[in-house]
């Protein structure tokens, strides 16, 4: 048995935060912000909007597409790197939300989290005797970055993509193979550091701006282009698949020169390469399920296609997968 999606859903705040508007705040232009990481806007939450209430809204939209009520989900997983709050999980008030009382845990690991609770969810359903498994990606960035840091501002986007995973035949549509690793050396390079156990909250660490995301930016995206190449070719490889035969290259949204140095690197043309950070911005473990939403939607990702999916974040966290597209 392999676990395959059943269905999908997103979400996405109204407002718009476009270059132009970033021009007005801090040292840069549209033709910089374009040229260097191809985003022109990126999506923002409103302050009755959070986390939770994205994943919500995603999730019942992939619990309606899927042809299922809520009591159909057997287990959810949020990924986030933004959680609603430090205690208890997310995925307690995403369950709320959305009625439903099953297990549920939070995942994070940053930028590659949708791959990772998507290799989770299909194992726990195939080897756990489970029927659904509801994953969501769902990130309010635009809270933990500073918005006068001109390294992250222009970056960032909110937003939320759920899909729930159903069983589907050994020889049918599903997950096929997967490559998870992180290098916790370089933990520093993409960080906030504080507000945790080590450094917790505190006069000096708010005057200090230490609540907000840093990034090391040339270093990170360096170490991306090589994760995502070795990473996705470990994955072919487990697969016994060829780059040839991946019809669709859906990579995590975070530069589209990383993207685009990525898939030369592999030899997957531009043309079977999913990509949105032009309207997002990099929305961390809500990219990757966004991009494929909308490839899903628009007709581009059709039954029996394989898809390569490669993320890479914080920790330096990265995961690859292969999945055989089609309804469970």
């Amino acid at each position: 048995m392999r676990a395959a999606i059943a269905g999908w859903g997103i979400a996405l705040p109204d407002q718009r935060l476009t270059n132009a508007e970033l021009e007005q705040r801090v040292d840069t232009t549209d033709q910089w912000i374009v040229e260097r990481t191809g985003i022109r806007e990126r999506r923002v939450a409103a302050p009755g909007e959070s986390t939770a209430t994205l994943a919500i809204e995603a999730g019942a939209a992939a619990i309606k597409h899927a042809g299922l009520t809520p009591d159909a989900i057997d287990l959810l997983v949020v990924a986030t790197a933004t959680p609603e709050q430090l205690i208890p999980h997310t995925g307690a008030f995403v369950g709320d939300g959305l009625g439903i009382h099953c297990g549920s845990f939070d995942l994070n690991a940053g930028c590659a989290g949708f791959v990772y609770e998507l290799v989770v969810g299909s194992s726990l359903l195939t080897s756990g005797g489970l029927e659904h498994v509801l994953i969501i990606g769902s990130e309010t960035l635009s809270r933990v970055i500073d918005p006068n840091d001109r390294s992250t501002c222009i970056l960032f986007g909110d937003g939320a993509a759920a899909m729930v995973l159903g069983a589907s035949p050994d020889d049918g549509p599903g997950l096929l193979a997967w490559d998870l690793g992180c290098d916790g050396s370089a933990a520093g390079l993409l960080e906030v550091p504080a507000g945790g156990s080590r450094r917790p909250a505190s006069a000096e660490t708010v005057a200090n701006g230490e609540h907000y995301l840093k990034m090391a930016g040339p270093e990170v995206f360096r170490r991306a282009v090589r994760i995502v190449v070795e990473s996705a070719a470990a994955t072919l490889q487990r697969a016994d698949a060829s780059v040839d035969d991946v019809r669709w290259f859906a990579p995590h949204q975070a530069n589209v020169r990383i993207i685009e140095a990525a898939a030369q690197r592999l030899g997957i043309p531009m043309e079977r390469t999913l990509v949105n950070i032009d309207y997002y911005g990099n929305t961390s473990a809500a990219s990757i399920p966004l991009v494929l939403a909308e490839a899903a939607d628009d007709g581009r990702l059709q039954s029996g296609d394989l898809v390569l999916l490669s993320g890479f974040g914080a920790g330096l966290t990265w995961g690859s997968a292969l999945l055989r597209w089609g309804r469970a």
